[in-house]
């Protein structure tokens, strides 16, 4: 974004008048912007000039000027392109006029529906609109029916919503579904040839009470490494590659999906079932196909060798981490004596992860503790209760076993000279290292990173800090300097995990990623060489994934010359690969945090005039952040409700400051909330602070599970970039049902509903017809 630092007030950007392209971001309360193909920021775009642009649209954009606020100021000069998207939304009928009011508000209008375009959908139900009639500057768009999700309070509606609202692939195709039918239902013998035999190994598979899927298995012994003692260890990992060819109709759905989604009570998988919960599915007591990575590590955690080879394998138990935690706590308590034949392998698997936990602080590596949360649900797909997801040793055990596996899959292929995909995770960009040693110079930490900041500095940061009051604002600032982890087939190591070489090879039924890891390995071993199939051309999605990665120096290939010479034509489909499981990564990760913040707030809705304690986990010029201690909800504190005076955000230390009092509120600053407004459709809750001796006054019961239309309203910038704006709220909203009336009463439609619907529509297509090529 463009600062008063680079920017000053009353100057315009160097770049005024220059022509950019990029993505427009919806309406919020009117208003837009557009994120930059270039990464260098977003563009500001009035009201006015986003009446016929549609959220998710490339545009071309003419800065202009500056807004009041040093915003650069565009306008919409082309729509390059509308990609297909669905919206989806609530039918209402008012005054014989059909419309449907979009669940995301980034929309900011209304979609009209024609009379008989409304299929077999009722007035109140959930719908998914096509556009039959773009939006322009003087009228609404128009659409048709082509989907009915349900009523708006149906079970697991949100889940629903939540895959056409990202685009996420929940449909196998024909194709696929019939070819994983004629796969057989077990291990075949012709499917065992050339493999080793694994089967009198006791290899266990250690995974939560709600696992379905099984990737992974692991067995541990005592061993001789030289002529100390040391450990051999197995990590064997589900053989989806046998059953999924390259090409193959599983495959062609499989790279759609990029990944499994997880949602509360529900998962949209990579692979259909047959394959995800039987046939590569490491159950118990059948025989499975897997891949191993068979190691020998020493007593200070290192892998002294290792070796990869397919095998056949049969899972002796099925171990969840509660359970392993209690056996290794007490080898002598009822879960060991129900598992008495497998406590010895589980105490050399516990020995070997405290070898390895060596050699990662040895490395440096990051490790932050932070608390993950489980949502509980019932059977009705609501709330119950919100409880930490607490990590025990048999967490960190498999995770240390596999992390292992996977270093050894990226030096692999690494020696094998050929493109596979390596997981990258950058150290810092030069922009948030000097944020950062601002900040801790700011809280007077007395450390800081050097010019080239390496991981262990960051952890010895955190170790220095552990025990300060203001370790979690610390912590926090810590991780935020960090940037996110890709998929590319240029290895510039793992930042965060202190590895000059990392890969993804354990979860192949989950992630498309490690599938191809898979395919790459089995190629070298037979000595082959694996080539990508054609895939189809990167999306949206990941093209703007493309060119921010660029824009910060992070893409692959980005530190190359100016005169190398272009990558070959391998190398650009397996760039082309890494972006699209980023992309679709990051897609999944959106998808889930929709539908537990829609959870979260209809949960919260049955406490709204309730009083919680909390603590701020944000900062920012528009209010703070607050997550609840009992619930592990975070919601805001706008800045008007924090007192009677000015506050004054400090970017240096992250924190508001009252300019009066001197008050600050900062990452960790513990406070008293209480629940006062709750928007459905925006995902977003609005706390009031509540300070020592003040009354708050009773929230009326039919406030009680309902939620303003308006009453969460925030001024363009959204929840964490920008300024927000206190609006008193009607009580009786509730989510999309709320806007039923308010919403038809806007549309101008409505306005004309003596005319009927029919020729309000009839009027738009002739005005359609006459118009000239559409320009923003």
């Amino acid at each position: 974004m463009y600062s008063k630092k680079n920017t000053p007030p009353g100057a315009q950007p160097a770049h005024f008048s220059d022509e950019i392209e990029g993505s427009a971001q919806g309406h919020r309360d009117g208003h837009g912007f557009v994120v930059r193909d270039d990464g260098e920021g977003d563009i500001y775009i009035p009201p006015n000039e986003m009446r016929a642009v549609l959220h998710k649209d490339r545009v071309r954009v003419r800065i202009v000027r500056q807004d009041r606020r040093g915003r650069p100021e565009g306008r919409v000069l082309e729509i390059i392109e509308r990609p297909p998207q669905p919206i989806i939304g609530r039918l209402l009928q008012e005054s014989g006029v059909w419309l449907v009011a979009p669940e995301d508000k980034r929309y900011g209008q209304d979609v009209l529906v024609p009379k008989g375009a409304t299929g077999a959908a009722r007035p109140g139900q959930v719908v998914v609109v096509e556009l039959i009639e773009p939006p322009a500057l003087f009228g609404q768009p128009v659409g048709r029916v082509t989907e009915v999700l349900g009523e708006v309070d149906d079970p697991g509606l949100e889940v629903e919503i939540a895959v056409r609202k990202y685009g996420v692939p929940h449909e196998f195709s024909a194709a696929c579904l019939a070819q994983a039918k004629a796969l057989p239902d077990r291990v075949r013998a012709q499917d065992k040839r050339r493999r080793v035999d694994l089967t009198d190994v006791p290899l266990v598979t250690i995974d939560g009470e709600d696992a379905r899927d099984f990737d992974d298995a692991v067995y541990c012994e005592p061993a001789r490494v030289g002529r100390s003692k040391g450990w051999r260890l197995l990590v064997a990992i589900a053989d989806v590659s046998h059953y999924v060819e390259t090409g193959s109709a599983i495959d062609v759905d499989a790279y759609d999906r990029a990944t499994s989604v997880y949602f509360p009570r529900r998962v949209i998988p990579m692979l259909p079932e047959k394959l995800s919960n039987g046939l590569c599915s490491l159950n118990p007591e059948v025989e499975r196909l897997c891949m191993v990575c068979d190691m020998l590590v020493t007593a200070k955690g290192q892998v002294h060798a290792y070796q990869f080879y397919p095998a056949v394998m049969y899972s002796h138990a099925r171990f969840t981490y509660t359970e392993v935690a209690a056996i290794l706590a007490n080898t002598r308590g009822p879960e060991a004596g129900r598992r008495g034949e497998r406590v010895r392998d589980l105490l050399n698997l516990h020995d070997v992860y405290r070898a390895l936990l060596l050699a990662r602080r040895e490395r440096g590596a990051v490790d932050f503790e932070s608390t993950e949360t489980q949502i509980v649900c019932d059977e009705n797909g609501r709330i119950e209760k919100i409880v930490p997801r607490t990590r025990n040793d048999a967490h960190r055990l498999i995770e240390e076993a596999m992390l292992a596996a996977n270093v050894c899959s990226a030096d692999f292929i690494a020696q094998g000279g050929q493109p596979g995909l390596f997981r990258v995770h950058e150290g810092p960009t030069p922009e948030k290292q000097e944020m950062l040693r601002g900040y801790l110079k700011s809280m007077a930490v007395g450390m800081t990173i050097g010019d080239d900041p390496r991981p262990a500095e960051f952890q010895a940061i955190a170790e220095a800090t552990r025990d300060r009051p203001d370790a979690q604002q610390i912590h926090t600032m810590l991780l935020r300097s960090m940037q996110q982890a890709i998929y590319t087939p240029t290895n510039s190591g793992h930042f965060g995990l202190a590895f000059t070489a990392y890969t993804h090879f354990t979860s192949p039924i989950r992630r498309y990623p490690d599938l191809l890891v898979h395919r790459v390995i089995k190629a070298i071993l037979c000595g082959t060489r694996y080539r990508l199939p054609v895939l189809p051309t990167p999306g949206e999605a990941q093209a703007k994934l493309a060119k921010r990665l660029a824009a910060r120096g992070a893409a692959p290939g980005a530190g190359a010359r100016k005169d190398a010479p272009p990558p070959s034509r391998e190398t650009q489909a397996w760039e082309a690969a890494g972006l699209h499981c980023s992309a679709h990564e990051r897609r999944a990760d959106e998808a889930s945090r929709d539908v537990e913040a829609w959870l979260k707030c209809r949960y919260m809705r049955a406490h709204l005039g309730e009083e919680f304690s909390g603590v701020v986990s944000t900062a920012t010029g528009f209010g703070i952040f607050v997550t609840l201690d009992a619930m592990y909800v975070e919601g805001l504190v706008h800045i008007t409700e924090l007192g009677g005076e000015y506050f004054k955000f400090d970017e240096a230390r992250q924190e508001l400051r009252g300019e009066r009092t001197g008050i600050r509120y900062a990452i960790g600053t513990r406070v008293r909330v209480q629940v006062s407004r709750v928007d459905l459709d925006g995902r977003k809750i609005d706390f009031r602070l509540v300070r020592e001796g003040e009354e708050l006054p009773e929230r009326a019961a039919k406030d009680k599970g309902s939620a303003g239309a308006g009453a969460n309203a925030r001024k363009a910038g959204g929840r964490r970039s920008g300024k927000a704006d206190k609006v008193d709220a009607a009580p009786a909203a509730t989510g999309l049902a709320g806007r039923t009336r308010e919403r038809a009463a806007r549309a101008p439609a409505a306005l004309l509903k003596a005319a009927g619907a029919e020729k309000v529509v009839a009027q738009k297509a002739v005005r359609a017809k006459a118009r000239k090529p559409r320009r923003g």
